[in-house]
């Protein structure tokens, strides 16, 4: 008896509810090792070394940063013109944040479910900044200064609205 060719393919049948654009998974898959291969390899070639630690300081604030840069990607109303290509907007989100959902198939829609998920972003940025730090600390430690300094302004405006909005007791 022939096999159908739908049930040979690598990816038939793992998802048959829903659409998961699988081979666009993986070639965003594939594109981050390779980054993550092709930096090691000319870190090596350079000469320089990785760090035996990233100290406690650098850590905590390539984190806070992580957290507000894939935010901004991910959420922000003003980064909507990055993400638009791939994704559909659904309504306003958090404050000064848009909804939107990955639109199409394929690759772009795995690059709208990337775009829209700063969860998922997060390891792409995180990877950045930590490349940056072995490469160009000080430009890197400035760079994530503002984004630190950014979420430390989101955590105080969240702040001042929830105790205007309680008034005095």
């Amino acid at each position: 008896m022939a096999q159908r060719l739908q049930d040979v393919e690598p990816f038939s049948g793992h998802s048959p509810q829903q659409e998961r654009p699988l081979g666009g998974y993986a070639v965003l898959t594939g594109s981050f090792a390779t980054l993550a291969v092709g930096f090691g390899a000319w870190l090596r070639a350079s000469g320089r070394e990785l760090p035996e630690r990233i100290p406690p300081g650098d850590l905590a604030l390539i984190t806070v940063a992580t957290h507000k840069a894939s935010r901004l990607v991910a959420k922000d109303r003003v980064t909507s013109s990055v993400r638009a290509p791939f994704t559909r907007f659904e309504g306003d989100g958090g404050p000064a944040e848009a909804s939107e959902a990955a639109r199409g198939s394929g690759l772009r829609r795995a690059i709208g479910e990337l775009v829209t998920c700063p969860y998922c972003l997060g390891l792409w940025i995180a990877s950045a900044l930590a490349a940056g730090l072995v490469v160009a600390p000080r430009p890197t430690r400035w760079v994530a200064s503002v984004l630190g300094a950014a979420f430390g302004s989101d955590l105080l405006q969240i702040a001042y609205k929830k105790a205007s909005t309680q008034g005095p007791k």
